[in-house]
């Protein structure tokens, strides 16, 4: 018995390719979650999330939540962990309205004067200059002192630095 391979059929080889460029065209047009991927994300920047001026400084509220932390810019209807805006020059004040340290790390190269992570608490305010524009994807944390199982999870928020 002699068993012959069959070549596919020039329809089946054409369904095979439409799939195949229809399935790279939906990747290629899956968007990241986080704005800090896009092309330009300057352009997320407005008068409704942008956080202080020259004159007056961003106050940054960090809070800690059953499993992770919170961060809340001073910006009328902010809400937790948003992509919010800064612009280079302003003094940022990174702090909690709670009685809860935080830290927050942009890894090695922070965009604010010092460049340093920023750990504070309840009475201990953290006041820092945006320096570097650019967009930040960064690591808080939050917790309560003197509890075994204080640390939040950790959160990783957005910000832009405009120039």
């Amino acid at each position: 018995m002699t068993i012959k391979a069959r070549r596919p059929s020039t329809w089946t080889a054409l369904l095979f390719s439409t799939c195949v460029v229809l399935l790279t065209g939906e990747l290629a047009q899956a968007k990241s979650k986080y704005s800090c991927d896009q092309e330009q994300p300057q352009t997320l920047c407005n008068a409704d999330n942008t956080c202080g001026s020259a004159s007056s400084p961003c106050t940054v509220n960090i809070t800690r939540s059953n499993n992770s932390a919170n961060v809340k810019p001073d910006i009328p209807g902010a809400k937790n962990n948003q992509l919010f805006c800064i612009k280079a020059g302003t003094t940022v004040v990174w702090m909690s309205s709670k009685n809860q340290g935080f830290t927050v790390s942009f890894g090695t190269d922070s965009p604010f004067e010092p460049d340093a992570p920023i750990m504070g608490g309840g009475k201990k305010h953290v006041t820092t200059k945006a320096s570097t524009p650019g967009c930040y994807k960064y690591d808080v944390g939050a917790f309560t002192s003197g509890t075994v199982y204080g640390m939040s999870g950790g959160t990783k928020p957005e910000l832009i630095i405009l120039p």
